[in-house]
């Protein structure tokens, strides 16, 4: 498995990483409207950073299931001024979680060192163009319009692969590309459960692996839990997430996952 690099630094497997949610919109799924000014999203980014968030992931619209798309002027007006000023102000990576090409121009330009596309370059054919000519970290996530497959984890790693293809074509790194299994998208209850589950499946595509969980519909469904209570569930997570390989977790909880991925760690390096 090859090393993770971005934001002038290499990301080994020799530990997980915390990537810490900030979303700026009035409408996200659990923490809409928190941090929708500029000086409570910094103050946000900080706590996060302080509680051992390796990465900051801004996030300009919201993505739940239902959501309503936002203008490309409007996700820009709120992300960029919230990048400017954790650039500004810390020494930590920025993450930016779009799908629209001329957004993450916008955001790369404001200093992220990385984008989270929800569609893994399929949805804007510009995206990896931009994502090359900044040279800048890609995390590509599974996901599809529908939740039909023939073979669901042979489809997803199909899917996957096209993804990548779609990034070195464009001249993107082998060595910036993450790749996550997209839990909560194009996919039905049972189907998050089995990529979790198979999750180890995915290396063999030979790139490390970004798990996003965090207090998602799959462990409100399995523990009948609303948002804001999954946290236990998220946990249980991101420990098997790692047990199987992957090597960055976006979350909201930052400080309990960094503790739960630290136990592991220390399990996993265990002589």
């Amino acid at each position: 498995m090859r090393d993770f690099e971005f934001a002038g630094r290499a990301w080994s497997g020799e530990r997980g990483y915390i990537m810490g949610i900030l979303n700026v919109t009035p409408d996200s799924f659990s923490d809409g409207g928190q941090y929708q000014l500029v000086e409570a999203a910094v103050k946000r980014a900080e706590q996060m950073i302080k509680e051992g968030a390796d990465i900051i992931d801004v996030g300009g619209e919201s993505t739940r299931p239902g959501y309503t798309m936002i203008s490309e002027e409007e996700e820009i007006a709120r992300i960029v001024p919230v990048i400017r000023e954790i650039k500004k102000n810390f020494a930590v990576p920025v993450s930016l979680d779009t799908y629209k090409s001329k957004v993450a121009r916008a955001g790369l330009e404001a200093g992220a060192d990385l984008i989270n596309d929800i569609w893994g370059l399929k949805y804007d054919r510009q995206m990896a163009h931009v994502v090359a000519e900044y040279d800048a970290g890609i995390c590509l996530m599974h996901n599809r319009s529908e939740t039909q497959y023939k073979n669901f984890i042979v489809d997803v790693i199909s899917d996957l692969q096209e993804s990548i293809d779609l990034a070195l074509a464009a001249g993107i790194k082998k060595e910036r590309i993450i790749l996550d299994p997209g839990v909560g998208f194009g996919k039905t209850y049972e189907h998050n459960l089995m990529v979790l589950r198979q999750l180890e499946r995915l290396n063999e595509l030979g790139y490390p692996l970004l798990l996003g969980t965090s207090r998602k519909s799959v462990v409100g469904m399995t523990l009948n839990l609303p948002a804001d209570m999954r946290m236990e569930g998220t946990l249980a997570t991101t420990v098997l997430g790692r047990v199987k390989g992957s090597l960055v977790f976006r979350v909201h909880d930052v400080l309990e996952n960094k503790r739960a991925l630290a136990m592991t760690d220390a399990i996993l390096e265990s002589k």
